[in-house]
């Protein structure tokens, strides 16, 4: 497994418990990928509604890590926003990192942390073989013991940006397919904060937009839709402010070491642009204090393998159904273009979420990888629905179930689907 974020953990979890000796490479000293890393703080895309209630769709082993942050106390009440269409869960970044540890070493995953995954060895077939298809050999990670190459019969793809995919020679979509792609952002949290007044100040998310409007010839800002939120602690906020741009004005490209070393600058430097609007001008905040900036960029969007099948816009918003379910996704298109956001919600209200196929984690060219996460087979706008944490989960449980039914050789779609539902995940077809 490549990657600790969502769908990273839930594969490397479900593998192991399906019987597979299992390894998961991270870059990092710790687990979480964005949610920690990237400082996002809220589990977003569990929830979402089905016969006209709000519910949680997502399910499965993401059950078993959030009762861990939970009994850690640092797992927050469900949130409401944008009029009642969506509803997060936010946690402590350190809970989040030491549940997940608990986690998969209960599970019989071994961790590998501050290994960066830099290449793949590719099989060799013998003279006159019949070959199926390209397969790995073995993964190529550089670490402070040196450059290793960590083989195995299968992989799976959860670095968020198909690292492995890349290096093994599988086609992929960059962005929107015109120079731009989901713009990143550089994510905070801000202590010392008076959370009752701060409450009625800002209330629902338009808010923060006038009062920013209102002080727009003072301060500079990359754009509207702010989101703030209170955490576990009432007392301290995660902020969700920023919007980090190339020189070309379009989104940095997250492939792209220099222009994601600029972003790393310039996204500190909204932050604190942002915390001198806030102690000026919105009440509650007046002796705010930045706690933490997040320690790398938030990436929404980069590489997308092309797949069995790519998940469209209109599988989000027409509530699509697939015969090769895997799970759910709830979280509507969330499309972070230049200056704004724009919400794009299913098209039935009571019913508001829709299939994720097994399809979407089948590479072309490659028949040892599976590929979970924001880097799955999507096409752009179906991409800034189903990469939030929630169908993250969905794919790295179905990912790392098919991984160790295929090393035991008894994969078929059927079978995954019998497997996913045994352990706990919601795939549409209960009572």
């Amino acid at each position: 497994m490549l990657g600790g974020g969502p769908a990273g953990l839930a594969a490397a979890v479900s593998a192991a418990r399906g019987g597979a000796r299992t390894l998961l490479v991270e870059r990092y000293g710790f687990l979480g990928g964005m949610g920690t890393a990237g400082g996002v703080t809220n589990f977003a895309g569990l929830y979402g509604r089905r016969g006209g209630r709000m519910q949680q769709l997502v399910r499965g082993v993401v059950d078993d890590l959030l009762e861990r942050i939970d009994r850690l106390g640092g797992l927050n009440q469900p949130q409401d926003g944008l009029q009642g269409r969506i509803r997060v869960r936010s946690y402590d970044t350190s809970a989040y990192k030491c549940a997940a540890d608990d986690w998969l070493l209960g599970a019989g995953v071994q961790l590998l942390f501050h290994a960066l995954a830099v290449g793949a060895l590719m099989d060799t077939p013998r003279a006159g073989a019949r070959v199926d298809g390209n397969r790995i050999d073995a993964l190529l990670v550089e670490t402070r013991s040196g450059r290793r190459a960590i083989r195995a019969r299968e992989f799976v793809d959860a670095s968020g940006d198909a690292d492995l995919a890349h290096f093994a020679g599988v086609p992929y979509e960059l962005g929107d397919g015109q120079g731009s792609a989901l713009f990143p952002s550089t994510m905070a949290r801000i202590g010392n904060v008076d959370a009752d007044r701060a409450q009625a100040a800002i209330g629902e998310f338009k808010a923060i937009d006038a009062l920013m409007a209102a002080a727009a010839d003072r301060y500079r800002f990359p754009r509207s839709g702010a989101i703030l939120r209170p955490q576990r602690n009432p007392r301290e906020w995660r902020a969700n402010v920023t919007q980090l741009a190339n020189e070309r004005g379009q989104a940095v490209d997250a492939t792209d070491a220099r222009q994601l070393s600029a972003a790393e600058v310039e996204g500190r430097r909204q932050i604190v642009e942002y915390l001198r609007f806030l102690r000026a001008e919105v009440p509650g905040f007046e002796a705010a204090e930045l706690v933490e900036i997040a320690p790398q960029v938030g990436i929404r969007e980069s590489r997308r393998i092309v797949g069995a099948y790519a998940l469209t816009g209109e599988d989000v918003l027409g509530g699509a159904h697939f015969d090769d379910v895997i799970g759910l996704n709830s979280w509507p298109a969330e499309q972070h273009v230049a200056g704004r956001i724009e919400w794009g919600f299913a098209r039935d209200a009571d019913n508001a979420y829709n299939h994720l196929p097994w399809r979407m984690l089948v590479p072309q060219r490659v028949v040892n990888l599976l590929v979970a996460g924001r880097c799955a087979s999507m096409e752009h706008v179906g991409q800034s629905a189903a990469r939030a944490s929630g169908g993250c989960f969905v794919m790295g449980q179905a990912a790392g179930t098919a991984a160790a039914l295929r090393v035991a050789g008894r994969f078929s779609v059927p079978a995954l689907q019998a497997a996913l539902r045994d352990a706990g995940a919601d795939l549409d077809d209960g009572p």
